[in-house]
């Protein structure tokens, strides 16, 4: 366990990370299939997020809102917040890629070994 994140949930990087591509396509052998891969599971990660935080906002929403309820609605602004410091989901992605943690299958592939 690391001292700096008490939990037990891998530490994913906050911001801009230098990679080696070797690392990206030793399980594919592509590193473009690897991209693709990433990629879709990002796109994933994104649409849970923006699905779960359209639902905490929808709480607050209202048919008639003036400008002293938008201004002073502190918890909203707090959600906001939190889920505009959780980490990119294309980093994300990356990290659970690199810790096998993504499921993945290339149809093509497959057919190609019969």
């Amino acid at each position: 366990m690391n001292v700096n994140n008490p939990t037990n949930k891998p530490a994913v990087a906050s911001s801009t990370v230098t990679r080696d591509l070797r690392e990206l396509d030793v399980k594919t052998d592509n590193i473009y299939e690897s991209l693709v891969i990433m990629s879709k599971r990002a796109n994933q990660i994104s649409n849970n997020i923006k699905e779960e935080l359209h639902q905490k906002l929808s709480e607050f929403a209202s048919a008639n809102d003036n400008l002293e309820e938008v201004f002073e609605n502190r918890e909203q602004i707090e959600i906001s917040k939190y889920y505009e410091k959780l980490p990119k989901p294309t980093l994300v992605a990356v990290q659970e890629f690199l810790d096998n943690k993504i499921y993945y299958r290339n149809p093509a592939k497959e057919a190609r070994e019969l």
